[in-house]
Parts: structure tokens; C-alpha cells; sequence
């Protein structure tokens, strides 16, 4: 057991559970059936992340759900509710839960989420700062559905939703509180693939894995940010981004074996990042 599978034991009162395949960390939200992200969640999440971000060994990351009924139906409201009286307390729970989903966005490590049954409000929010995003055939209900509560998206939903499927899809998901299905959010670019119900967990590790193993963690760490902060710059600072991670990446180990392993026809063994 690694230290940081040893930080966060499997007890049934963990709010995720935290386990390692190979280079791949998987984080399961313990709270079935409808596993709920209440206030230790993002607690303990917040302290994790730092961990896993400088943890060599940690190559790509993997959001789930215990069970088989639903990724997450978003934030725990009877402990929202708890706080509705104090607006300072709202306030430093927000900005709490955007802390947690740019950190995660901007691990510099590929971070898939899987997404079946209930993903609403936090529980999709949550995928979406996530990297890959892989859906249920059958049975999910995704959205953000906080205009049912006379309030709006709090985790930056509105904001990544937009770039994610663009204003006329996000406009009709937010302001209709609309939930879709995994085909559906496959057709307009919510997520990467549909799987079948049984089939979806496996195929997550699966590409969990190809991303832990077979990917260069140097060259990933270094075109990730060009890629997700780059997409808000003019071109020429993303080039310029682009420019500074080649140099970086070229004449490193990890450059010298990618190469080697294409002169003599084989597949590249890339090791921890140094």
C-alpha cells in the first residue's frame, strides 16, 4: 500500500476510497447509491491532490463512483442548507470547490472520469475538469440542474460547460435544466466515449492505464498546460508555449528512447518522470 493509499484507507466511512494499478490512481466516491460530495469530500480531495501531483509514480488519475447506481449526484444540499446563514461560509465553500476542480484540471496528469447514472450539478462538474470523460450507453442523467433550485451552476459548470459544447448547447442544457443521456452528450462533445453499462469501469482503467504506462510523463507534463491554458491565449502565446515545451522535452531520455524505439521498430519503455 502506497503512502498515499495508506492516508485514506477503505473504511466505510471514507468519503473516496483510494486505490493504484500500475502507474494509475483511482478515486472511487464512497457515498452509494447516489454518492453524494459533501464537505469532507472536498475536504480530504483538497489534500490529496498536492500529494498525487508530486508523486512521480502517479502518471494519470481516474474519478469514479462505488457501486453501480450513479457517478454522483452532486453536493450533499442538507449540509448547503446547513450553511445558507452566513454568506462568508457560502462564499469559502465555493471558492473551495473551483480551487479543488482547477487543481485537478491543471494536474499536468491526464485525469479521466467515468459518468453513469445520476451526473448532476458537482457531479458534473466535477468530470468536466477532468481530461476524458467516458459515458454510460444506458441510464445516465446528465446536467446541471441548479435552475430547478432557483439558483445557478457554483463550481464553474456554466463557464467549462460553454467550452466544452459551445453557448447554444449550454444555453439549453443550464437554463432548461435539462438532463441528457451518454449518447446524447457524445453527439455534442461532452464526452469522449459511450461504453456499455458492464464494459464502462473496465474501459476507464483500461485507458487509465495506456496512459500510465505507454505515454512519456515528461512530454505529457509539458504539452497539457499548452493545451488547456494555451486554448485561452492569442495563438502566438500558444506557440510560443508550445515552442518552450519542445524545448524542454527534446534531448531528455525520454525523447532518446521514443526515438530509438521508432529507428528499431518497437514500442518506446518510458519510465517515472525524473
Amino acid at each position: 500500500m502506497t503512502d498515499i493509499e495508506q492516508s485514506h484507507k477503505h473504511t466505510q466511512n471514507a468519503p473516496f476510497l483510494v486505490t493504484k494499478n500500475q502507474g494509475l490512481t483511482i478515486i472511487s466516491i464512497n457515498r452509494p447509491p447516489w454518492n453524494m460530495m459533501g464537505m469532507e469530500f472536498m475536504d480530504e480531495l483538497e489534500l490529496l491532490l498536492p500529494k498525487l501531483k508530486k508523486d512521480n509514480s502517479v502518471r494519470a488519475l481516474l474519478f469514479t463512483g462505488e457501486g453501480s447506481d450513479n457517478f454522483s449526484a452532486g453536493m450533499d444540499l442538507k449540509q448547503l442548507v446547513e450553511k445558507m446563514g452566513n454568506i462568508r461560509d457560502i462564499s469559502a465553500l465555493f471558492d473551495q470547490r473551483l480551487r479543488v476542480l482547477s487543481a485537478i484540471e491543471n494536474l499536468n496528469k491526464p485525469v479521466i472520469a467515468t459518468m453513469f447514472g445520476y451526473c448532476l450539478g458537482g457531479g458534473l462538474e466535477l468530470p468536466m475538469a477532468c481530461h476524458f470523460r467516458l459515458a454510460a450507453k444506458e441510464g445516465c442523467k446528465i446536467g446541471l440542474p441548479e435552475m430547478d433550485l432557483g439558483t445557478v451552476p457554483a463550481w464553474g459548470g456554466s463557464a467549462r460547460l460553454t467550452r466544452l459544447v459551445g453557448r447554444m448547447h449550454a444555453l439549453d442544457m443550464i437554463l432548461r435544466a435539462k438532463k441528457i443521456d451518454g449518447p446524447e452528450a457524445y453527439r455534442i462533445g461532452l464526452i469522449n466515449e459511450v461504453v456499455d453499462n458492464d464494459k464502462l469501469k473496465e474501459r476507464a482503467i483500461e485507458l487509465g492505464l495506456e496512459l500510465a504506462t505507454h505515454a512519456p510523463p515528461n512530454a505529457i507534463s509539458e504539452i497539457m498546460p499548452v493545451i488547456i491554458k494555451g486554448s485561452d491565449l492569442s495563438q502566438e502565446e500558444s506557440l510560443r508555449m508550445e515552442r518552450e515545451a519542445v524545448l524542454n522535452t527534446l534531448g531528455t531520455p525520454e525523447s532518446q528512447e521514443g526515438m530509438m524505439a521508432f529507428l528499431e521498430k518497437r514500442k518506446p519503455v518510458f519510465k517515472d518522470k525524473d
